[in-house]
């Protein structure tokens, strides 16, 4: 059997074209497809305004911005997310305030929350982790009574839903990837969503160099940046977008066969699902015993033809934020270090045949014995 990456974009012949017919018509920049696949985008999540950037980080990057979160406010993050999380907190100049996750989902811990809110505390920025969404009705409740903005990290998640609202549709503003290793990619890019116009204005500026045209002229109106979506890029994703709710439901079944296959083998933790949530399988993602070296067990798979990894970091404990904060991440966040140190991602994407899925069932228990 042919190597089985740990993700493989599902980009067709007609994706293709879609973004070679823009490239040929020679109008490159922000244009008609961004607009259509904001307004696509919008339709399906049931909100008001969408904007497309030129990656996730910058979704958040534009969000903090614009809701002026500074130096001396704190924002609220789980310690279980890529970097780039609390990277962006950290570019405003602002304080990532880490809180541990919970160990069934790798969701941020609700109820550690209000312990951590101070006076200084701006923001909740909470993480859909791997694509399961978090507790965030109960988020929302507490931000909106500690008078906070919420900003929903759902990178992985678009699709997912709590009692079948989908995610990114709670907070203030919320914030999507577009990345390769997402259900729908633009190479880089990302999907900014709010329900608050006067938001959107000011993310539309901000992306845009701080333009704002008034009275059909250009006006520099704030201290903007070069976020802008190409035109390419977005006919690309519009045309995988067409296909989504179907490459959604084959995830679901490959991890359906997942969770099947797997179910009677010790030494690993398979993924929880609340019955409240839909989960969207951007990772699939099993926490293995500590009696494995995981690192081995990724090498080992690899060597076997199968393509895996660990699934975030416990960022804390990476060097930057544990030099900076001098905080002990198995001491003080042991879900995230614990989810960290044994977490393993199996591959799941649309491509994926239930015959390569099964081999990867199948290596995996011959690794673990």
């Amino acid at each position: 059997m042919n190597f089985i990456p740990l993700m493989s974009p599902n980009i067709t012949e007609d994706d293709v074209n879609a973004a070679v017919a823009v490239l040929r018509s020679r109008m490159l920049v922000q244009g008609e497809n961004v607009e259509a696949l904001e307004q696509s985008v919008a339709a399906y999540l049931g909100v008001r305004n969408v904007i497309a950037v030129s990656s996730g980080t910058a979704t958040l990057h534009l969000a903090l911005v614009a809701l002026g979160i500074e130096a001396g406010d704190e924002v609220i993050v789980p310690a279980f997310s890529h970097v780039a999380t609390a990277n962006v907190v950290e570019l405003v100049s602002a304080t990532p305030i880490f809180v541990d996750v919970d160990e069934n989902t790798f969701n941020i811990d609700v109820s550690k929350i209000e312990s951590v809110i101070t006076p200084r505390t701006r923001a909740i920025m909470p993480v859909h982790e791997f694509g399961l969404a978090c507790d965030i009705s109960e988020i929302v409740e507490i931000a909106t009574r500690r008078d906070l903005f919420v900003i929903e990290d759902a990178a992985c998640a678009l699709g997912a839903t709590e009692n079948g609202k989908f995610v990114g549709t709670f907070g203030t503003v919320s914030s999507f990837s577009l990345h390769p290793r997402k259900a729908i990619t633009s190479g880089e890019g990302g999907l900014l969503a709010t329900d608050d116009d006067k938001l959107a204005a000011r993310l539309r500026i901000l992306r845009n160099h701080g333009i704002e045209m008034v009275d059909g002229k250009q006006a520099f109106v704030a201290a903007g940046f070069n976020y802008r979506m190409t035109d390419f890029q977005a006919a690309l994703v519009l045309s995988q977008f067409g296909r989504f709710d179907e490459n959604l439901s084959r995830k679901y079944e490959i991890a359906d066969l997942y969770l099947s296959e797997l179910s009677d083998l010790k030494g690993i933790c398979l993924p929880f699902v609340p019955t409240d949530k839909r989960h969207a399988w951007q990772t699939f993602h099993v926490i293995v015993d500590e009696k494995y070296d995981r690192d081995d067990l990724i090498e080992k798979l690899k060597s076997n033809g199968i393509g895996t990894n660990y699934g975030a970091q416990c960022m804390p404990a990476v060097e930057y934020y544990k030099g900076k904060y001098g905080l002990d991440g198995g001491q003080v966040f042991p879900n995230a270090m614990r989810a960290f140190q044994h977490g393993l991602a199996l591959p799941l994407y649309e491509k994926l045949s239930f015959d390569e899925a099964r081999f990867v069932t199948h290596m995996l228990r011959e690794v673990l014995n």
